[in-house]
């Protein structure tokens, strides 16, 4: 008997008995679309996260004095004792270490207005006080107008780049650059805009305004709202992608003299880029996949069983069929081949109709639960990893049928009724 007659034949029985291989596809079916629909979602935020935080280029990392990223209670009150960032710590990167070329220093303030002739912005409007470093270190580039320069810094002259969103906002029919705006109250004149740049999020990175670290400072002083010191984030960009460890860890040298670190403390500032914002949100979800991959692993166990089953009271209902071909020259092991191929057809069917309703399910629930502007994703890996589970699933379970199938006594199964 050929391969193609034996695929043929299982094929045959499947849609012969279309209720009972309906029933059994379900269990496989809703295993495979538990375990891609997680998979899935996972992906799709993964995807965008990766994006989010690839907001410092590949060559940059940022050293501050708060722990990156997701970080514990006990990270963050560490943190809090620790001596804030300064614009001088940013200064002595800029004078030792040689691995690294451009040095950036940002302060923050968040939840103010902008105004212009009557017209405000909603008060979620946030300022930065940063060097002329701050664009290319952030990937956030001046579009129109030019961006703060070192004589606007050492200056301290009133002047803003303001966000796209700013200047959708205020200035929907002329342009900005050059225009006097009200921040906060205070007016500054306007000598760029920055390119649109959204948040999958729903956050936008475009309400912002940045302005000279000395304005900022001169305006709003080194002490917040709160009368903590304030800590400058500082942005470090390698000479080339290559150094970017070497760069980071002639940085932390340079920064534990500087801070008076003695060799056996730890560090009492953090560091973080892109590439290790994504291993650690990776790390984070690494325990999700894990926990669906073995309910969806459970429940395909089950389904595997009640296909073993189902096969076997299929192997009841067709005793005389198997004898009949038994007695015309039908071999063990073609009976054998037959009933597995029947399981593992059976199993791969439910896969590929799990696979389908798992896509559609993962990327439905991220983009209804989160946002609608997440970009598809296919887990192809998983959709693999899927069918050849199935494959296994139909392989184990479906020998015991097989095997007694093929063990039948044609006599005895000529006389069965």
């Amino acid at each position: 008997m050929l391969m193609q007659d034996t695929i043929r034949m299982a094929l045959q029985a499947i849609t012969t008995n279309k209720l009972r291989s309906s029933l059994t596809l379900v269990g496989i079916v809703l295993g495979v679309a538990s375990i891609m629909a997680v998979m899935t979602g996972i992906s799709v935020v993964q995807g965008t996260m990766e994006k989010e935080m690839s907001v410092l280029g590949a060559q940059t990392f940022q050293v501050q004095k708060w722990p990156a990223g997701f970080s514990t209670d006990e990270e963050r009150r560490k943190a809090m004792r620790r001596p804030p960032m300064t614009l001088e710590d940013a200064q002595a990167i800029r004078d030792h270490v040689e691995s690294v070329d451009i040095v950036g220093a940002e302060l923050w303030e968040f939840g103010f207005k902008a105004e212009y002739r009557g017209e405000e912005t909603n008060d979620n409007i946030s300022i930065v006080g940063g060097t002329p470093e701050y664009p290319q270190n952030n990937t956030h580039f001046v579009g129109l107008g030019r961006n703060i320069s070192q004589m606007d810094v050492r200056a301290g002259r009133k002047v803003v780049v303001i966000g796209y969103a700013i200047a959708e906002r205020l200035f929907p029919f002329v342009d900005p650059v050059g225009r006097d705006i009200r921040v906060d109250g205070r007016q500054y004149k306007i000598v760029g805009v920055f390119d649109e740049k959204q948040s999958a999020f729903n956050q936008s990175y475009d309400s912002y305004v940045l302005m000279p670290v000395t304005t900022f400072v001169n305006t709003y002083g080194m002490t917040d709202r709160e009368g903590f010191p304030r800590s400058v984030n500082i942005t470090v960009h390698a000479r080339s992608p290559d150094i970017v460890a070497d760069a980071i860890e002639e940085t932390r040298a340079v920064l534990r003299r500087v801070r008076g670190v003695r060799p056996a403390e730890e560090d009492n500032f953090s560091y973080f880029n892109s590439e290790s914002s994504i291993r650690q949100f990776n790390q984070m979800t690494a325990g999700v996949k894990a926990g669906a991959f073995v309910i969806g692993t459970i429940a395909l166990i089950v389904a595997g069983i009640g296909i073993m089953n189902i096969m076997l009271v299929s192997v009841t209902e067709r005793t005389k069929e198997i004898g009949i071909r038994k007695s015309l020259g039908a071999k063990p092991q073609f009976i054998l081949r037959q009933f597995l191929l029947e399981a593992v057809v059976l199993c791969n069917l439910g896969g590929i109709i799990g696979v389908a309703l798992g896509f559609g399910i993962g990327n439905a629930m991220v983009k209804l639960g989160l946002s609608s502007s997440f970009e598809a994703a296919v887990p192809v890996e998983w959709a693999v990893i899927s069918l050849l589970f199935c494959t296994a699933v139909g392989l184990v379970f479906g020998m015991l049928p097989a095997v007694k199938a093929s063990r039948l006594n044609p006599i005895e199964a000529l006389r069965y009724e």
